[in-house]
């Protein structure tokens, strides 16, 4: 599968936010991310780093 794995970057740490993403859509100044669950997170952030062969999405509070 090609899902990857939603994480925000607070203190130089990378903190889970959602597994299984499917979906990244802006919604104003915030992101709506959604799992392939449909499990659904709003958050005012913005893409720090994609790193597609690993899977994962970091992001960074606004």
């Amino acid at each position: 599968m090609c899902e990857a794995t939603a994480y925000i970057l607070k203190d130089g740490q990378e903190e889970l936010l959602l597994p299984d993403v499917d979906i990244i859509e802006p919604e104003g100044e915030a992101l709506r991310l959604v799992s392939i669950f449909g499990e659904q997170k709003v958050v005012r952030a913005s893409i720090y780093r994609l790193n597609l062969v690993n899977h994962k999405i970091i992001l960074v509070e606004k």
